[in-house]
C-alpha cells in the first residue's frame, strides 16, 4: 500500500469514527427522543432534521459499523458536541438511555390531574395513564384500590426512562410507597391507632387545610383531637371533595348536606379515603403532630395564610369574628381603591 494510500484510510476512519460530527446549538447538551417502532431511516430524520450532524455519510458509516441500523432502541438519548461518530452510533445500538427526572408535586386531587403530572416530558401520554390507574386489577395487585390509590404517589422526584410504560410507573410508585413507609414511619402510626392509608388520609385533609409546613403539626394535632373525643371532623376540604366542585372558594350551609361518605359533617370519623395525594410534610406532620389542647381552627386576620387555634367554640367564634371584620375592612379599602 503507497504512503498516499496510508492517509487516504487512516483520514477516513478517522473522518468516520473519531471526527467529531456532532453540531450542538450553544454547546448546551440536546436530548434525541426515539420512540418505540422508529425504524434508522427514521432515525436519521431525526438527527438530520435537528441539525445534530455536519456530515451525514460519514455518520452513516459509523453506524454501519456499530451494526444500528438493525438495533434501533427506542429512548431519550443525550447528544453532545463532543461525542464523535462512533460514541454516539455506539451509543445508540446499545440502547443506553439517559434518565430524567419527574416530579410529584402540588395540588393533586383528581385522577386526570394524577395522569398529567404522571406523564407529563414521558412517551406515554395521560390517557393512557388514567387508564392504568382506573384499572382496578392492576391497583388491586399493588394493594391499593379506587378509594386508596392517591395514597401511593408520594410527592418527590424520580429518576425514570422516558420510556417507562404505565404499568412500570404505577409500579415503581409502588415500591417508592414501600420504601418511604419505613419501620419507623409505620410505628409512629401504630402507636396514634392507625394504618398508613388512614394517616395519608388525615394527612390529605391537613394539607388543604394550610400550605404552611411548620403549622401543618398544629393543624394535624386539632384533628387527631376531634377524633379521640369522637367529635365529626367538620373539614370544609372533605366537603370540596365530596361535591366534585373544586371552585368552590367558600363552603356554604348546604354543602353540609351532601350524601358521601367523605362528607365529616355528617360523618364521624376518617373519609374512607385520601382526597388528594398529601405532601410528605403533612404525612410526617400527622405522625409527628402537635400534642395541644386545641379543637378549631380558623383563618387569621393579617391575611398570612396562618390560622388562630382555640381550645372552646366560645374563643373560636372570637377568632371568627376578628377574621370578619378584617376582610370586611379589605375589600371595603379594595373598593375604594378603584
Amino acid at each position: 500500500m503507497t504512503l498516499l494510500a496510508v492517509v487516504i484510510a487512516a483520514g477516513w476512519l478517522f473522518f468516520t469514527f473519531r471526527h467529531k460530527n456532532i453540531v450542538i446549538e450553544n454547546g448546551v447538551v440536546s436530548y434525541l427522543l426515539v420512540p418505540h417502532g422508529a425504524d434508522f431511516e427514521q432515525l436519521m430524520d431525526s438527527l438530520t432534521g435537528n441539525s445534530y450532524l455536519k456530515i451525514e455519510k460519514t455518520f452513516r458509516w459509523a453506524a454501519a459499523h456499530e451494526n444500528l441500523p438493525d438495533n434501533v432502541h427506542p429512548g431519550r438519548y443525550a447528544v453532545d458536541q463532543d461525542m464523535n461518530n462512533q460514541q454516539l452510533a455506539r451509543k445508540l445500538a446499545m440502547g443506553w438511555q439517559d434518565p430524567l427526572n419527574i416530579t410529584i408535586s402540588g395540588t393533586i386531587r383528581t385522577f386526570e390531574r394524577l395522569a398529567a403530572v404522571l406523564s407529563r416530558n414521558l412517551e406515554i401520554d395521560s390517557a393512557g395513564v388514567l387508564s392504568h390507574l382506573r384499572n382496578d386489577s392492576l391497583i388491586a395487585s399493588m394493594g391499593f384500590d379506587s378509594v386508596s390509590i392517591r395514597a401511593m404517589f408520594i410527592p418527590n422526584t424520580y429518576e425514570v426512562y422516558w420510556t417507562i410504560s404505565e404499568e412500570e410507573l404505577l409500579k415503581r410508585m409502588c415500591r417508592e410507597y414501600n420504601l418511604f413507609w419505613n419501620d419507623t414511619r409505620k410505628e409512629k402510626a401504630r402507636i396514634l391507632g392507625m394504618t398508613p392509608l388512614k394517616v395519608s388520609t388525615l394527612a390529605s385533609i391537613v394539607f388543604e387545610e394550610t400550605k404552611k409546613t411548620d403549622e401543618m403539626p398544629a393543624v394535624a394535632g386539632v384533628y387527631i383531637n376531634r377524633l379521640r373525643i369522637n367529635m365529626p371532623l367538620q373539614a370544609d376540604p372533605t366537603l370540596i371533595f365530596a361535591a366534585g366542585d373544586y371552585s368552590i372558594r367558600r363552603v356554604l350551609r348546604k354543602h353540609t348536606r351532601i350524601d358521601s361518605p367523605y362528607n365529616t359533617y355528617k360523618n364521624r370519623g376518617l373519609p374512607p379515603g385520601p382526597i388528594s395525594v398529601p405532601s410528605i410534610e403533612a404525612i410526617d406532620a400527622v405522625l409527628n403532630y402537635q400534642d395541644h389542647d386545641y379543637l378549631y381552627f380558623c383563618a387569621k386576620e393579617d391575611f398570612t395564610g396562618y390560622h388562630n387555634f382555640a381550645p372552646t367554640l366560645r374563643e373560636h367564634m372570637r377568632n371568627a369574628r376578628k377574621f370578619q371584620r378584617a376582610l370586611t375592612e379589605r375589600l371595603r379599602q379594595e373598593g375604594q381603591g378603584q
